[in-house]
């Protein structure tokens, strides 16, 4: 018996988002991302008024200013995108407990074991996007198919608000009379790769020989081979710990070059506040932390380190983002910029292993006393409670790290392996 997998796509989701909370806007163009006043950054949503005048995600505000001159942009608010993908996680959780967060505005649901109690693909796929509609003022489009891939290219194959049923008795006129672009993977890259041999489709990239593909493209070859001809056999995960993004992460140019260990200790503190009061508004607990590092030669580098116990508390985060750091520059220059992230998240509903050399009263006592510097700096603002160290250099402990450059990354696809076999390939 095939599967049922649904690809659960919320339309122009942060734009979206803020339309809901910016009725005064109707219906003009707007783009979320970036930074209007200081005049950088790049798009990272916008609407589809906006769409039509020519703007992209990732052009440059200038770029998007200058294709729609009348477009209005908004900051990104990843919390506020963040409660609202929770929202349609638990509108899917209704129909499914098999889950897979693609990014948070977009998700696998494998709904075979519902169909016989709840209605088929589409039936289920119709009643997820009415609620969607009516519970969060979204719009969502659906793919629905035997495999992971097909679903999401169904998603894609129409927006906004639709429904594509791709089956195996349809996929050829659908999938394979595409462009060999609209695959999941064929970047632009590859895509130029493939048209210079006349692979214009996917019905031409599914036909093509796989040992050929493979000469090409080495194994990435195979797997794109795979996905044309909807032998993908990857599972929607089912791991009920799993967050919508893989790591959250804060990063800042410094009003003046950090010279000193101490410099540095004062805006990682900062920046892992910062980063420790984003998993706790979102309910994660990281198991990864690590730096990125910028001086002013232009050198860079990231590091990371795996931590024994998941965490959101600010002082555990600033002390291993600080031990990665002396672990690894040597002060060859002073220092432009500096990032934080925690990453491999989980939600802390979930239990964890404690670490028998760690102290868990006192980690509950941090975690009790960062609760309440939240509370504090969400009703009287930032600077309303601070740390006796920021006192030491006014310059740089007056960054507000929580609206600096803040960052989230989705899963990628290939994180919990992509089941590609010879035996697949050659039968």
């Amino acid at each position: 018996m095939d599967r049922v997998i649904l690809h659960s796509d919320m339309n122009c989701f942060y734009a979206s988002v803020e339309m809901l909370h910016h009725p005064e806007f109707g219906d003009r163009p707007l783009a979320v991302g970036g930074d209007p006043l200081a005049r950088h950054g790049i798009v990272l949503t916008a609407n589809y008024p906006a769409k039509r005048r020519g703007v992209k995600t990732g052009m440059a505000l200038w770029q998007a200013r200058k294709a729609c001159p009348e477009l209005i942009f908004v900051p990104p608010r990843m919390d506020l995108y963040l409660r609202f993908s929770k929202l349609a996680h638990s509108i899917y959780k209704d129909y499914s407990d098999m889950i897979e967060p693609f990014g948070i505005d977009e998700s696998w649901i494998d709904i075979t074991s519902s169909v016989s109690a709840l209605g088929d693909g589409p039936h289920i796929a119709d009643k997820i996007s009415k609620r969607i509609k009516h519970e969060l003022g979204l719009t969502v489009s659906i793919g629905i198919s035997y495999n992971k891939i097909f679903a999401k290219f169904g998603s894609d194959y129409k927006k906004p608000d639709a429904i594509t049923h791709i089956t195996r008795d349809n996929y050829k006129d659908i999938v394979w009379r595409s462009p060999v672009g609209d695959l999941l993977y064929v970047g632009r890259a590859t895509e130029r790769k493939l048209r210079s041999v006349g692979i214009r489709t996917i019905g031409d990239l599914a036909t093509a020989s796989p040992d050929y593909l493979k000469g090409m493209l080495g194994k990435m070859g195979l797997i794109l081979w795979i996905f044309a001809n909807g032998e993908d056999q990857t599972p929607v995960s089912e791991d009920k710990e799993v967050s919508p993004i893989k790591s959250i992460g804060n990063s800042t140019t410094t009003p003046r070059d950090l010279t000193c260990d101490d410099d540095v200790s004062t805006v990682l503190y900062l920046l892992s506040e910062s980063v420790a009061s984003r998993l706790r508004d979102n309910h994660f607990v990281g198991r990864n932390v690590g730096i990125s590092v910028r001086d002013n030669g232009l050198f860079w580098f990231s590091r990371q380190k795996k931590i024994d116990i998941p965490t959101n508390i600010s002082e555990e985060i600033y002390r291993y983002a600080l031990e990665i750091f002396k672990a690894n520059y040597t002060w060859r220059q002073p220092i432009r910029s500096i990032g934080v992230r925690v990453s491999d998240l989980i939600l802390d509903e979930y239990c964890y292993q404690l670490s028998l050399f760690s102290d868990p009263i006192m980690r509950e006592k941090q975690l009790k006393a960062d609760i309440a510097v939240d509370s504090l700096r969400n009703r009287f603002g930032h600077e309303s409670i601070m740390r006796g160290r920021m006192y030491m250099d006014r310059a740089l402990s007056g960054l507000d790290a929580k609206a600096e450059d803040h960052m989230v990354h989705p899963h990628s696809y290939f994180e919990k392996g992509n089941r590609v076999s010879s035996e697949e390939i050659y039968g």
